[in-house]
């Protein structure tokens, strides 16, 4: 729908990257928004569609705008990324015949109705095992119509060997302070989990204590009342909210420790971050090998792993600090490693092309 900090947003810049490296001409649309300029610096063409909301007149005219860039452009196979999108391309796949694939990266809600405006498309790629399922329970895909992939993370752009030299220059970090990065959007179903730290913050019983937080979206009052609220509370400024960024390799650089979901947990295991996984679909805890089957098996998302709660964020928060810096470097290391074996953009970007291929053959 649009190009602003997410997981999905940040998943079609990487696939669109590394299709271009491997010779294909890439064409992205959206409504807009940070990650344009990385694409158009990698010499990938975007068009502004308004893609972001089921406005009548919007997707009236983002039906029109889609059907002549695909004409303009010869399309020959188009690749949908949310509802919205896919719900117009649907329209326009019925009329024009293209191969058409989509992808699934979250559950949807079905009731009013909304169930059947949801177009998966001719072949289904999902993020995740569980996500396969809900789409085989809730829209009867066949399995043989889906293929399960992952989020592709960069392990060069998140690594251990980032500088973050600048963030600490621009948020006044000092030695001595004890850094935890938050990376989301700031939207009321992605919000929890940061809300439940602000709520806590002056209560952890660890010194020195900071919070970057990274992202904007429609919860942004409330986050930033909470913010306020907790470093008058604590007498100093020891939330730092950044808003949406695309820097978000240097502002994990700085961080001890990392609490999120998704896509953004995964970046910072990449760059050595022991991290917390939890949000608003539930919570995994501090990650470390005895997890890797239930993150795997949910996208890092937490699906039904038991409601994220201020508690469980304050004792894994209060056990990761009280380690010694050798059991917090291994949790580190761990992460990373396991990003490079399950999670590699090549792997990503093959399971598309894989898709690709059986639909320009059918």
């Amino acid at each position: 729908m649009q190009l602003n900090i997410g997981g999905a947003e940040t998943h079609v810049v990487e696939l669109a990257k590394e299709l271009k490296r491997r010779g294909y001409y890439v064409v992205v649309t959206s409504k807009g928004g940070v990650y344009v300029k990385e694409l158009e610096e990698a010499g990938i063409k975007h068009y502004v569609v308004p893609l972001q909301n089921k406005n009548p007149l919007n997707v009236w005219k983002a039906y029109q705008r889609l059907r002549n860039i695909i004409l303009t452009e010869k399309i020959d196979i188009v690749h949908s990324h949310a509802r919205i999108p896919s719900f117009i391309l649907g329209l326009l796949h019925k009329r024009m015949k293209f191969p058409f694939v989509t992808t699934a990266h979250w559950v949807f809600n079905t009731k009013y109705g909304l169930k059947y405006i949801t177009n998966w498309g001719e072949y289904t790629i999902a993020v995740s095992d569980d996500i396969k399922k809900y789409l085989i329970d809730n829209y009867k895909i066949s399995p043989d119509k889906i293929k399960v992939t992952i989020n592709g993370i960069d392990t060069e752009k998140f690594s251990p060997d980032t500088d973050g030299s600048s963030v600490i220059k621009e948020f006044g970090i000092e030695e001595g302070d004890r850094v935890i990065t938050y990376v989301s959007r700031m939207d009321e179903d992605r919000s929890l989990a940061l809300k439940q730290l602000l709520s806590i913050l002056p209560k952890i019983q660890v010194e020195r204590l900071r919070i970057i937080a990274v992202g904007g979206g429609n919860d942004m009052e409330n986050v930033r009342s909470m913010a306020e609220e907790a470093n008058r509370k604590m007498g100093r400024k020891a939330v730092i909210l950044t808003g949406p960024r695309t820097d978000i390799n240097k502002l994990i650089a700085p961080a001890e420790l990392f609490v999120g979901v998704s896509r953004a947990a995964l970046e910072a295991m990449a760059a050595a971050k022991p991290a917390i996984v939890a949000g608003n679909e539930g919570y995994i805890g501090l990650f470390d090998k005895s997890k890797l089957t239930v993150g795997i098996n949910t996208n890092f998302c937490c699906r039904d792993c038991g409601p994220s709660t201020p508690e469980k964020l304050r004792a894994d928060i209060e056990s990761f600090f009280a380690l010694d810096k050798e059991k917090q470097k291994y949790l580190g290391d761990y992460g990373r490693e396991m990003v490079k074996r399950f999670y590699s953009i090549a792997k990503m970007a093959q399971d598309c092309i894989d898709v690709y291929d059986i639909a320009l053959k059918k």
